[in-house]
């Protein structure tokens, strides 16, 4: 099974700026936990401007994902096991591999899904257990029927407003180095991509899902998150949560994402 293997210093001053880009005034230090999903932040792929596609990605086919023939990704979701804390000023290993990749032809024509498996470690020790899922789509056409989104839950006893612009998107995409155009460009996601607006990134939404619940709850053994509709970024969307199942809703009562979790028992 072909596998990529990064290191990475987990620098706790790219963990600072991330809750700083959230409007939090915290400083991380060597040795302080980090948040989960915050190893977002670090193992980046730089690529030349030549080895990326049109969409700011690196171009598929030349690395774990196959090249499908369809031109438009989407990350669809995730599972993530927490079986360690990870260390901020540790060097940190990422193991990843390709666990699955298909096509099939949904309402909308072929669809490709992609699921990479990522486990990484600490001096040693398995912290992180995560897979990725990803959707590749061809281009939209002037004939498509947008299908519609389903709707959110609205028995929640815990609630969070949460609210976008175009900086908080250029500074996350900066952070996680991020190139997808759809949340940056906004040209390109309108006319290219059909959006409505700028995207706010899936990864984004499920970080907020997880703080809030880290927050509510205590540390997290377990958290998974799918994504059901796009969230623009001039749209104020509610973090919901009842029990162990979280969802954020959008301005319309659209549901964007929905998510489960369960605490670490101590």
């Amino acid at each position: 099974m072909t596998e990529d293997i990064k290191t990475d210093v987990m620098d706790p001053a790219r963990a600072s700026s991330l809750l700083a880009a959230l409007g939090s005034h915290k400083k991380f230090d060597a040795g302080d936990h980090l948040p989960p999903f915050f190893h977002q932040l670090y193992f980046w792929s730089p690529q030349l401007p030549a080895s990326l596609g049109r969409d700011g990605h690196p171009k598929v086919g030349g690395g774990l994902i196959p090249d499908m023939g369809l031109q438009r990704r989407m990350w669809a979701g995730g599972r993530l096991q927490f079986h360690a804390p990870l260390v901020a000023g540790s060097k940190a290993v990422r193991r990843s591999v390709l666990e699955s990749a298909a096509t099939k032809t949904g309402r909308t024509g072929p669809l490709g899904f992609v699921t990479l498996r990522h486990e990484i470690s600490q001096d040693g020790q398995l912290c992180l257990s995560e897979w990725q899922d990803l959707v590749y789509r061809p281009d939209p056409s002037d004939t498509d029927i947008k299908p519609k989104p389903p709707m959110a839950r609205t028995d929640e006893p815990d609630r969070r407003d949460v609210t976008f612009d175009s900086t908080l998107l250029f500074r996350y995409s900066a952070l996680t180095f991020n190139g997808h155009r759809i949340h940056y460009d906004l040209d390109y996601a309108r006319d290219v991509e059909r959006y409505d607006g700028l995207v706010v990134h899936g990864p984004l939404l499920a970080q907020l899902l997880m703080l809030f619940a880290e927050d509510l709850a205590g540390p997290l053994a377990q958290f998974s998150f799918r994504a059901s509709s796009p969230l623009m970024h001039s749209e104020t969307a509610t973090l919901c949560r009842n029990g162990q199942a979280m969802w954020v809703r959008g301005p319309d009562g659209r549901q964007c994402m929905s998510a489960e979790f369960v605490p670490r028992s101590e």
